[in-house]
C-alpha cells in the first residue's frame, strides 16, 4: 500500500503499518462467523468468550511465559494501562504508621508515565524523578532490615526509550526487585514497572527470564492494526494486592444496587476489564500474530533487520559533512548504534547549516512531505529526554511556553535554540530503498546538486544472511543482514559542498499566534514618498484549495472577498481535502456569476455544473461540524449531484460543503490592535485571515533565485497563481510589504496581522497540477531558512449595509510600523493549504 502511494514512512515508532493480508484475514474471519457480546451466554458469544482467550493465551506466547505467571488485562492502550496501575497499585501514603510508598520513574520516560505522578500526589504519595545517569550509578544494596519492610514501592523504566532509541537494560528488572539496585534508599520492597510499549514493535520481550511486576502495550505499535487497544500483563505475584474502587458491567460476581455490598468476580482480568471489551478488535490480534509470524519469521528477525537499517542509516547520517568540514546533522542518541541489544531502530536528530545552528524541525518536516517522506518531528512525548539530548532547561521550558510554544505545535526555534528535533524509525516493513531515499533527501536538499546522489552501493558492503523467501515485508532484492560495514575511508570520500543561504531566524518570545496584534509599542508611520502601490490583480478561491477565480473588481463582505472560500471538498469522512492531499484540486475551476446568482464549476473533460449562491440552510439542510486547520465550523451539504461529479473528476469520493451562514467562524486572534474586539471578525473557510496579500516586486525577486537553482524559465504569472493571494500588489520595492503595520485601499482599512508561512502547496503549479520539489527549498534559500511571503489582512466588519469594492487600479496606501521585522507565525499546527 504504501509502495503504491510512492510513500517513505519513516514513523514506525509512532505506529507500525498493516500489511493487506491481516485486515483480509480478518475480515474473512467476520464474514464466516458470528461474534456476540462475550457476556451473554447464547453461541455466538460463547465463540466470542472463547476466541478472547485463546487470544490471552497467544500473547502470552508471544512474550514466552504463561498463565501460571501473567494476566492479560485489556485495555484502550498503553496509557489506559498506566494510568490503571497508577490507580490500582496498593500505595501507602505519607502520615501514616507505615513508612510511605514511593513511584519513581526514569526521567527518560513518555509523558504517560510522568502523568502517573498526578494520582500519586492526589493520594499523598511522593513521586521521585530518576535520571538514566543516577540509575546507572546506583550500585549499593539495601540494608537487610530495609529490605525486610513490607512498604511497596514502583520504580517504572522504558525497555526502549521513544526519543532516541537508547535500549535500558533489561536486568534492572531482577537487580530492583532483589534490593541490589536500589533507585532510591527508602526501606521497602520494589515493584517493576516496565514500559515496552516502544521496545515490543520491533524487539522479542522473554517475560519468563526478566519478569517485571507490569508490562503495559499498545498493539498498534507492533501490528499496525486494531488501534485503540493495548493491555497491561500483570504478574500474578502482585496482582492480589492491586484495588480497585470502581466496578463496571462484567467485573462484578454480585452486588446489591440498594445496599453498599459488592463483590468481584474471582478473575484478575475480569475483575479489571470494566464493561464490553473491544472484542472485535482483541480478535484481529490473532491474525495479527499470525501474519507477523509469516511475513517475517519472527520477532529476533524484525530486530535485526530494523536495527541493520537505523545502523546503516546512522554511519552514513553521522558522516555527511559540509565543504568546510562542518558536520550536515546533530545526532541525540546515548550509543554508536553498534549493538542491537542497547540501540532500537530509532534515529533522533535535528539538520545543520553550515554555520552550525540548528534548522527548525518544521521545516524539514515540510520538505521531508515534499519528498513524500513521513517522519515525525517535536518533543515525541517525551519531555524528559528532549530536555536532556537538546539541553533545555526547566526554565526554558516554562520561558517557551510563555512564548506561546506547547507540546505538539511548529514552533521550532526560540532565539535561535531548537524547542524539539526530527525523529526517524524504522519497523519490519521498511526497506533499504527507504534508508537510501532518506539520505538522499538529506543530501540534496542540504548539499550542493551535483553531490545530491551518493554512492550508496559502492560504499556500503552488506553481508547477505538469508531471510525465507515467504518473509515477503523483508524485500526480496535487499535481504539485510544484522550487520552492515561501510569503512570510515569510503564515508571520506562522499562528495560535499554547501549551498548559499542565509540563517533561519529565530522566533521572538512575544509571537503568540499569526493572529496576534502588531506589537502594542510600535509607532505607526507613513510611508515617505516613492512611487505609488497599486492594486494589480485579485483573486478569489469561492472552493477551498481549488483554482482561483480572477476579477477586476469585487464587492467586499464581513468575512473578506464575497464567497471566497465558501466552499470546501470534503473527504468520505466529512474530512477538509486541500492540494496537499489531491493536487488535482487546483483543476477544479469555480466562476461566481453575481447576476445569475450562481458558481459554475468547470474541469476539463467534465460538463459544467453550477451551484446556486443562496444560502440553503433551510429545514432540509443538515447543519454540521467540519474543521479546517483545526477550528471548527458550522458547514451544510451541498448534495448529491455535485458530489457525484466532484467524486468523477477526482476519481475518489468526496463531496461539496458550505459554509453555514447562520453560524459564522469566528477570529481567533488574542488581540488586534486598530480591529474591533476580536467576536465582531468572522472568517471563511481560510486557514488565517481574511485576505492574503502579495508583491509583484518580491515575486520577481524571488523568480530570479528560483530560475538560476531550476536553470529554466519560469513564468510570472505561472509564480504569482502559486503562491494563492487574494490580493496582488505591484510596489517599487520587494519585500517592502514585511514593514507595514497596515494599508489602505479605497475606503477599505486592513491591519497587518502577520506573515504566510508557507508549505508544499506553492510547489504545485496551478494550471497542471504538477509539482516541482525545489520551488519551497528555493524559497527557503532565498530567504534565509525562512519560508515566509506574503502578509496576511484583517479589515473592520461593515458597519453600511452595502459593500464596499475592492479593484484592480486602486491605490495602496501603507503605514509603517516601527519594528520593521514581522514575526513567524506562531500557531500550534502547520499551516494548512487553502
Amino acid at each position: 500500500f504504501v509502495c503504491i502511494l510512492g510513500i517513505t514512512y519513516l514513523d514506525h515508532a509512532g505506529s507500525a503499518l498493516f500489511p493487506e493480508s491481516l485486515l483480509k484475514a480478518f475480515t474473512d474471519d467476520l464474514r464466516n462467523n458470528v461474534y456476540g457480546n462475550p457476556h451473554s451466554q447464547n453461541i455466538s458469544s460463547k465463540l466470542t468468550y472463547d476466541t478472547i482467550e485463546h487470544v490471552r493465551y497467544r500473547i502470552l506466547q508471544h512474550f514466552h511465559t504463561t498463565a501460571e505467571d501473567y494476566t492479560i488485562i485489556f485495555t484502550s492502550g498503553c496509557t489506559a494501562a498506566l494510568k490503571l496501575i497508577a490507580e490500582s497499585f496498593p500505595w501507602i501514603p505519607e502520615g501514616t504508621k507505615q513508612p510511605s510508598s514511593r513511584f519513581c520513574y526514569l526521567t527518560d520516560s513518555h509523558t504517560s508515565v510522568v502523568g502517573m505522578r498526578g494520582i500519586t500526589a492526589s493520594i499523598n504519595v511522593l513521586s521521585v524523578p530518576i535520571n538514566p545517569n543516577e540509575i546507572l550509578l546506583a550500585k549499593s544494596r539495601l540494608p537487610a532490615e530495609d529490605q525486610n519492610c513490607t512498604t511497596p514501592h514502583l520504580f517504572s523504566y522504558p525497555a526502549q526509550s521513544n526519543f532516541s532509541g537508547t535500549k535500558y537494560p533489561l536486568s534492572w528488572i531482577q537487580d530492583i526487585k532483589s534490593g541490589k539496585l536500589c533507585p532510591i534508599k527508602v526501606p521497602g520492597k520494589w515493584f517493576v514497572l516496565l514500559d515496552a510499549a516502544s521496545y515490543v514493535s520491533s524487539s522479542p520481550l522473554d517475560l519468563g527470564v526478566h519478569q517485571a511486576d507490569f508490562i503495559p502495550i499498545s498493539f498498534y505499535k507492533i501490528f499496525g492494526f486494531p488501534t485503540g487497544l493495548g493491555a497491561l500483563l500483570v504478574n500474578n505475584r502482585i496482582a492480589p494486592l492491586l484495588r480497585k474502587t470502581y466496578f463496571g458491567g462484567g467485573t462484578a460476581a454480585a452486588y446489591l444496587a440498594g445496599e453498599d455490598f459488592y463483590f468481584p468476580r474471582k478473575s484478575v482480568a475480569e475483575r479489571f476489564e470494566d464493561g464490553t471489551v473491544s472484542f472485535l478488535d482483541i480478535i484481529a490480534l490473532k491474525h495479527g500474530f499470525d501474519v507477523l509470524e509469516k511475513l517475517t519469521g519472527g520477532m529476533e528477525k524484525i530486530k535485526q533487520h530494523t536495527f541493520a537499517l537505523a545502523h546503516y542509516t546512522y554511519t552514513v547520517l553521522s558522516n555527511l559533512k559540509y565543504a568546510n568540514g562542518a558536520p550536515v546533522v546533530r545526532i541525540y542518541s546515548d550509543t554508536d548504534f553498534s549493538n542491537p541489544d542497547v540501540q532500537g531502530p530509532i534515529i533522533n536528530f535535528n539538520v545543520l547549516d553550515e554555520n552550525g545552528e540548528v534548522l527548525g524541525f518544521s521545516q524539514v518536516d515540510s520538505m521531508a512531505s515534499l519528498h513524500n517522506i513521513h517522519v515525525r518531528t517535536g518533543c515525541f512525548c517525551n519531555t524528559g529526554a528532549c530536555q536532556m539530548h537538546l539541553g533545555i532547561s526547566n526554565e526554558d521550558i516554562q520561558k517557551n511556553l510563555q512564548a506561546g510554544h506547547v507540546c505538539g505545535d511548529n514552533i521550532d526555534l526560540i532565539d535561535g535554540r531548537p524547542t524539539g528535533s526530527v525523529r526517524i524509525s524504522f519497523g519490519y516493513m521498511s526497506s533499504f530503498e527507504d534508508a537510501q531515499t532518506f539520505l538522499n533527501f538529506i543530501i540534496a536538499t542540504r548539499l550542493s546538486k551535483s553531490d545530491s546522489e551518493i554512492p550508496f552501493q559502492s560504499v556500503t558492503k552488506l553481508t547477505t544472511e538469508s531471510v525465507p523467501d515467504d518473509h515477503l515485508s523483508f524485500n526480496n532484492a535487499h535481504k539485510l543482514s544484522p550487520k552492515l560495514q561501510i569503512s570510515d575511508e569510503e564515508l571520506r570520500n562522499v562528495p560535499s559542498e554547501t549551498e548559499t543561504a542565509g540563517r533561519w531566524q529565530p522566533l521572538e518570545p512575544e509571537a503568540e499566534s499569526i493572529r496576534a496584534a502588531v506589537s502594542e509599542t510600535a509607532v505607526p508611520t507613513c510611508r515617505k514618498g516613492g512611487k505609488p502601490i497599486t492594486v494589480a490583480k485579485i483573486y478569489l478561491y469561492p472552493i477551498k484549495s481549488c483554482s482561483a477565480f480572477e476579477v477586476t473588481e469585487w464587492p467586499v463582505g464581513n468575512q473578506g472577498l464575497l464567497y471566497d472560500r465558501n466552499w470546501m471538498v470534503v473527504n468520505q469522512n466529512g474530512v477538509c481535502m486541500t492540494q496537499k492531499q489531491e493536487r488535482r484540486l487546483c483543476l477544479v475551476t469555480p466562476s461566481i456569476d453575481l447576476k445569475q446568482k450562481i458558481m459554475v464549476i468547470q474541469a476539463e473533460g467534465m460538463d459544467p455544473i453550477s451551484v446556486p449562491l443562496e444560502d440553503n440552510t433551510g429545514r432540509e439542510a443538515v447543519i454540521c461540524e467540519s474543521k479546517v486547520c483545526s477550528h471548527r465550523v458550522k458547514t451544510y451539504d451541498c448534495g448529491e449531484r455535485i458530489a457525484g461529479w466532484l467524486s468523477t473528476f477526482l476519481g475518489r469520493p468526496c463531496r461539496l460543503i458550505r459554509q453555514s451562514s447562520d453560524v459564522k467562524s469566528k477570529s481567533r486572534q488574542k488581540n488586534t490592535k486598530g480591529l474591533s474586539s476580536a467576536s465582531n471578525i468572522s472568517l471563511s473557510l481560510v486557514n488565517e485571515a481574511q485576505y492574503l496579500l502579495i508583491n509583484v516586486a518580491s515575486i520577481l525577486q524571488l523568480k530570479e533565485h528560483i530560475c538560476a537553482r531550476l536553470k529554466e524559465p519560469l513564468e510570472i504569472e505561472e509564480l504569482i497563481r502559486r503562491f494563492r493571494a487574494n490580493i496582488v500588489i505591484s510596489a517599487p520595492e520587494s519585500f517592502e510589504e514585511e514593514e507595514w503595520a497596515e494599508i489602505s485601499i479605497g475606503a477599505l482599512q486592513f491591519q497587518v496581522v502577520g506573515p504566510c508561512s508557507r508549505c508544499q502547496v506553492i510547489c504545485i503549479d496551478q494550471q497542471s497540477g504538477e509539482q516541482n520539489k525545489e520551488i519551497l527549498q528555493s524559497l527557503s534559500a532565498a530567504r534565509g531558512r525562512k519560508t515566509n511571503f506574503g502578509i496576511y489582512l484583517m479589515n473592520q466588519p461593515l458597519l453600511s449595509p452595502f459593500s464596499d469594492i475592492l479593484s484592480v487600479g486602486s491605490q495602496v496606501i501603507p503605514v509603517l510600523k516601527e519594528n520593521t521585522e514581522i514575526q513567524p507565525p506562531t500557531s500550534s499546527k502547520e499551516k494548512c493549504s487553502g
